[in-house]
């Protein structure tokens, strides 16, 4: 609903039914207008999509948030098991340059490892 009342043909559509409504009133209806100029009507129709529009944002900006503090709880995750990977990673790598060293040494090769 959030989506279809924020598009461009929601718009026009909307704009096209105060149009259609304002000249059924003023022009074509005149003697026998149910919602004369001010268009009371209207305006009460107005009023209360304007109500129903704001609690249809709030609901998806809530909506929203949950999602988003979702996605980050899962990127937090994912960034402490990255983490703890590279750090294993790592701790093989320094042991692997241990036993290169200890290889060195004793083969007589050059002293310093990378």
């Amino acid at each position: 609903m959030r989506n279809g009342m924020g598009s461009w043909p929601f718009v026009g559509g909307f704009i096209a039914f105060m149009v259609v409504w304002a000249l059924i009133n003023t022009l074509v209806l005149a003697s026998r207008a149910w919602d004369p100029y001010p268009y009371i009507l209207l305006n009460l129709f107005l009023s209360m999509l304007a109500g129903l529009q704001g609690a249809i944002l709030l609901i998806a900006a809530k909506r929203q948030d949950g999602i988003a503090a979702v996605m980050a709880r899962h990127d937090y995750d994912t960034n402490v098991q990255s983490k703890e990977e590279i750090e294993l990673l790592m701790d093989i790598n320094r042991q692997q340059l241990a036993i290169l060293r200890e290889l060195q040494k004793r083969s007589g090769g050059p002293t310093e490892a990378p």
